[in-house]
């Protein structure tokens, strides 16, 4: 049975996660995966403070299988967008595999603070975690860190910021957003990443422009790979319009 009509269990404010609302973000679906827009502002799985969180509202995707489907990977909290769910126990483990050789492909939209200073580049910097205590913690560069690549190009740009399309070739936690900010163009938003001290306590004076903008996934041998993609979150529309965006 769904949790999802539990007191406890509530979404964050105007987050819609009802049934209907999970279904309208299906982006794809077969007999082994699911592909949905995740929303931003809520975490995928349960962490140390045990609140509301996206599997729990997995149930309405089953289409009749026995189970709901499960996570493939993950995403940041307040990043929007595609996020693959494996709908049984053998589609999971084909799409781990797929996803530690590094074969899925993943795109990312983000509006960052101020211009890269190349129009495309690579940034090469391993990245390790940072425990300050038991519920802070961050990513740095590191030397003796986890190899981590990204491939950037510029889209767009307005007043201070660029609309840049990233392209991780690694999966590190917050590789994106610790290579973005490495660069000297932090994404919108980020707390943690983004200038100033203060900001890792200070709530954000945005919500964090950055999206899964589509992924690649290579899952049969005899037919094309599967490409999707998510429409732009409202709340980064008005910010890539500035920067140049037409959609």
């Amino acid at each position: 049975m769904s949790r999802a009509g539990r007191a406890d269990d509530a979404a964050p404010p105007g987050l819609d996660v009802s049934p209907a609302a999970m279904l309208a973000r299906v982006l794809y679906r077969d007999a082994l995966i699911l592909v949905i827009d995740k929303p931003a502002g809520i975490p995928v799985h349960a962490g140390p403070g045990r609140g509301p969180n996206l599997e729990m509202y997995l149930d309405a995707l089953r289409f009749g299988l026995p189970q709901a489907p499960a996570l493939a990977h993950r995403l940041d909290r307040d990043t929007a967008g595609c996020l693959v769910l494996g709908r049984h126990r053998r589609a999971l483990a084909r799409l781990g595999r797929m996803f530690a050789a590094g074969v899925i492909e993943k795109v990312y939209w983000a509006v960052v603070e101020g211009v890269p200073p190349e129009a495309e580049g690579r940034i090469d910097l391993p990245l390790r975690k940072r425990t300050q205590d038991k519920r802070r913690w961050h990513m740095m560069v590191h030397p003796d860190g986890q190899s981590a690549i990204t491939e950037y190009r510029v889209l767009g740009r307005a007043k201070g910021r660029a609309w840049v399309e990233f392209r991780p070739k690694t999966g590190r936690t917050h590789q994106i957003r610790v290579h973005a900010a490495a660069l000297g163009c932090p994404v919108v938003g980020d707390p943690v990443y983004g200038p100033g001290a203060k900001a890792i306590v200070e709530p954000p004076r945005d919500a964090l422009m950055l999206q899964a903008r589509a992924i690649t996934i290579p899952l049969y041998e005899k037919r094309e790979p599967i490409t999707v993609e998510a429409p732009v979150p409202p709340h980064m529309r008005a910010a890539l319009k500035a920067c140049g965006f037409e959609g």
